[in-house]
């Protein structure tokens, strides 16, 4: 009977060797703004069911959500908007086959950080 002590084994890819890499963070980006946006939609449905409860409660609700907390929590789903925009536009591309090499999907990665950043500025700045 074999010896089957996975003790020993080493982790593949060992945390402390592994080289993070442009694509794999954006694929991760990509889930987690996902969720964020899922849950910041909840937060403005929140806002609307408020506005038809009753006035009270919608002033609550618009006073939490414009504090510097909500605020925040408003312009980080902005950015996870446009990110996960940038990037689905990314992914539409590579179902086409094209920009599937290492160069080229780094260069585009990077371009997807660089729109996100842009597109994100420039809203803000037309929202005030």
């Amino acid at each position: 009977m074999a010896h089957n002590d996975k003790s020993a084994r080493p982790l593949s890819p060992h945390i402390g060797i592994y080289r993070w890499q442009i694509t794999s963070v954006l694929s991760i980006l990509h889930r987690l703004t996902g969720v964020g946006m899922a849950l910041a939609a909840l937060m403005i449905m929140w806002w609307f069911v408020a506005a038809a409860v009753s006035q009270p409660y919608f002033a609550f609700v618009n006073c939490v959500l414009t504090s510097w907390a909500g605020l925040g929590v408003l312009i980080g789903s902005l950015a996870a908007f446009w990110f996960h925009f940038f990037n689905g536009l990314r992914h539409l591309r590579w179902d086409t086959g094209a920009g599937l090499g290492l160069a080229q999907s780094t260069r585009s990665g990077w371009a997807v950080l660089g729109l996100c950043v842009l597109a994100t500025a420039l809203s803000l700045i037309l929202a005030l």
